[in-house]
């Protein structure tokens, strides 16, 4: 019976009762070459990067999505009966909330019976600046 060897490998043909050999040899070496190793991660970059486009056009296509329509509004509830029914929002009401916040923070402080080494003082000192800066925000429109 024929056998097979190295690189070179023996291919039986079976003829009468007679075992003829071909020498076939390989066409390329066993390792890849430096250009075919440049090509395969030039083609795994190219192939991630076109997923992470496709990724980003598809999560913003999506987000972007056609939105839900309004409620429409009745006419009778879109204009109130009155001007003096409708009530007038506060100009800033988080500056409002502050200002609530810095005046309850200084009453705490002065009412407090410790020192603390002259810090309480200082804070109601920065407080009244605070207070001062807040209500001048306060009135800007």
């Amino acid at each position: 019976m024929c056998s097979y060897t190295g690189r070179v490998f023996l291919a039986p043909l079976w003829s009468e009762a007679t075992c003829v050999a071909v020498k076939i040899t390989r066409l390329r070496p066993s390792r890849n070459s430096d250009e075919e190793e440049h090509l395969k991660k030039i083609g795994l970059l190219t192939l991630l990067i076109m997923a992470t486009l496709l990724f980003t056009l598809a999560f913003t296509a999506a987000a972007a999505g056609p939105k839900a329509p309004a409620a429409p509004v009745p006419a009778a509830a879109a204009m109130p009966a009155t001007p003096a029914a409708a009530a007038t929002p506060e100009e800033h009401p988080h500056i409002h909330e502050a200002l609530e916040a810095m005046r309850n923070a200084k009453h705490h402080l002065e009412s407090a019976e410790h020192d603390f080494h002259g810090h309480r003082v200082k804070a109601i000192e920065h407080l009244n600046q605070a207070i001062h800066e807040a209500e001048i925000c306060e009135q800007e429109k």
